[in-house]
């Protein structure tokens, strides 16, 4: 009866310590990094010239925003907050050229909706994935930016 009762306990104990894959991002954790593009949706993306990047530059800890830079098709910007694993760039600015290649056209306007809506980041050893209800951007960690 004792070990039955002591095997309870043990479960409901280790039950408790069971492994939340929802682990919040901060930026901390970004700040200074370069990641390169891998693929959206599952599906590779390559680049024509330059890589498709996103930056992660200085962490604002009083402001609690992080400078976000990069790019697709255009170069983009902006002061971004990270809250709770959310990425959010209401104030993206983006430069406006049209590119040969339509599915950069296509990356530039969902990763701008994206950021100015509000993205979920989770973040690996050399992944980083941004992630909303209908989209996924996977990028790869390509290095350190000072």
């Amino acid at each position: 009866m004792k070990k039955i009762v002591f095997l309870l306990a043990a479960a409901t104990l280790l039950a408790g310590c069971v492994y939340n894959s929802k682990v919040f991002t901060g930026g901390d954790n970004l700040q200074h990094h370069r990641f390169v593009l891998e693929s959206v949706n599952g599906k590779a993306v390559q680049s024509e010239n330059a890589p498709l990047d996103l930056s992660f530059g200085e962490k604002q800890p009083l402001l609690n925003k992080i400078f976000v830079s990069g790019t697709l098709c255009n170069q983009f910007s902006a002061m971004a907050t990270l809250t709770n694993g959310e990425l959010t760039a209401p104030d993206l600015t983006m430069t406006r050229k049209l590119c040969r290649n339509a599915q950069l056209n296509q990356l530039d306007a969902t990763l701008a909706k994206m950021l100015r809506q509000g993205a979920q980041v989770d973040l690996t050893e050399t992944q980083l994935t941004l992630a909303t209800a209908d989209q996924t951007f996977i990028y790869k960690l390509a290095d350190l930016v000072h």
